[in-house]
């Protein structure tokens, strides 16, 4: 059914008997034309771009639990598009356009509040490199605006900006970016995908991966043996292991990343604001919480769990930004298993198995990104090569030396 003010009247007047589910949960069938292993926002938005841009509907995507459970329902909702290097700005860009029409494309609102981003520098140096990446987005069509220290304490009112452990030179600010709700994204495509026929198929784990000679035949599940022309792995945290069960020893770490929110508030900050020197950051949601996080934990993991002494780094790095912080409670906290690259850029793209894809490396940028992953994905997918935009986020670039280093910290996953 479609969604619309005249159908929320109605079904308020009916006392809500006429809603349908979301999306259908069918049974696996024997074989589809396309598998997608991964049922977060990556795995659903390629299912839902297969189905609108390219007519391909013989698709199951395969989640081992409820839709909703992974990395997609487990981070801190930013999206922005504030890089400086070639190969990732255009992708990025081109997914802030997508996120500004996704509502409309999915009839369902993802709660799309483009309420700003704001990176605090902290050194003549950085206010420079700041300058030149503001630059460098302008250049490629993105909006970018550089704060002195004065322009950022007008910004966000009780920041620290003088006499804090870290002082603040100024700031980048992307008006643009802002924030998504992330279980209405993984709903909203879920629901699109399943309505262009797409099988959404829920508590389906992926125990191997069988392969003929160099090519991917299907893959056992808990619920059976699932034969695919063409298998596509978007498994966030989980992509290693599935890569060895396919026989692929990729360059990808697990870690984990922790997130957090408090207790409700009045309106107090109005967008996202973030510093790398503590790599902190912190947006307040709709609901009044504070939503921030820190570092990776700092140790390989797949567990959706974190370490106290990560607890005490995010809220002393908070705690040197905004000092009134420490006056809150925090309500809840969580892990997500992030999948580092060496260079802290996503791979999307062919591997050396002729029918399998890969769609991995997000680290901490995968939220974001959903919409263009799951476009330029279902492109690779759909045709065997990449699309324009994701040309440069090739598997052998590890090999071949043309890394994506944002942070410009080396092959360390953990530094990015």
């Amino acid at each position: 059914m479609r969604y619309s003010a005249f159908g929320l009247l109605q079904e308020a007047l009916r006392g809500n008997r006429g809603w349908a589910p979301a999306w259908r949960d069918p049974a696996p069938k024997d074989r589809y034309d396309v598998i997608i292993v991964g049922g977060g926002g990556h795995g659903l938005a390629t299912a839902h771009y297969l189905a609108k841009n390219h007519g391909l509907t013989d698709v199951a995507v395969l989640e081992k639990g409820p839709i909703g459970l992974g990395n997609v329902g487990r981070n801190t909702t930013i999206v922005r598009a504030n890089y400086g290097l070639p190969g990732n700005e255009p992708f990025y860009a081109h997914s802030l356009k997508l996120w500004e029409g996704l509502s409309r494309d999915l009839n369902f609102n993802v709660m799309f509040s483009q309420r700003g981003v704001l990176n605090l520098c902290h050194t003549p140096a950085q206010y420079d490199q700041f300058a030149r990446r503001g630059n460098a987005m302008r250049l490629m069509g993105e909006d970018a605006e550089l704060l002195d220290a004065d322009g950022v304490k007008a910004l966000v009112p009780g920041i620290e900006t003088e006499d804090g452990r870290f002082p603040v030179a100024g700031g980048l600010l992307q008006r643009r970016a802002g924030t998504a709700r992330h279980d209405a994204v993984a709903w909203g495509y879920a629901r699109a995908a399943s309505a262009a026929g797409v099988d959404i198929v829920q508590h389906c784990e992926v125990t191997g991966i069988v392969r003929e000679g160099n090519r991917v035949k299907g893959v056992e599940t808990t619920r059976g043996f699932i034969g695919c022309d063409r298998l596509g792995l978007a498994v966030a945290g989980n992509t290693s292991r599935l890569g060895d069960m396919a026989g692929l020893r990729l360059p990808i770490e697990s870690h984990v990343l922790q997130a957090f929110v408090s207790e409700g508030l009045k309106p107090v900050l109005p967008g996202v604001v973030t510093y790398g020197i503590g790599h902190f950051y912190i947006s307040q949601s709709d609901k009044g919480g504070l939503v921030f996080g820190g570092d990776l934990d700092g140790y390989n993991s797949y567990a959706q769990r974190g370490n106290l002494p990560l607890v005490e780094h995010v809220m002393a790095a908070g705690t040197a930004l905004l000092p009134w912080l420490p006056r809150l409670r925090v309500l809840r906290s969580w892990g997500g298993v992030m999948d580092m690259s060496m260079d802290g850029s996503p791979i999307i793209g062919t591997t050396p198995i002729d029918n399998l894809y890969l769609n991995a490396g997000w680290c901490y940028g995968g939220f974001k990104a959903t919409p263009a992953s799951g476009w330029c994905f279902a492109h690779t997918i759909a045709t065997g090569s990449p699309h324009p935009l994701n040309a440069a986020f090739r598997l052998d670039r590890t090999m071949t030396g043309h890394l994506i280093d944002e942070e410009q910290a080396g092959p360390q996953p953990n530094l990015h």
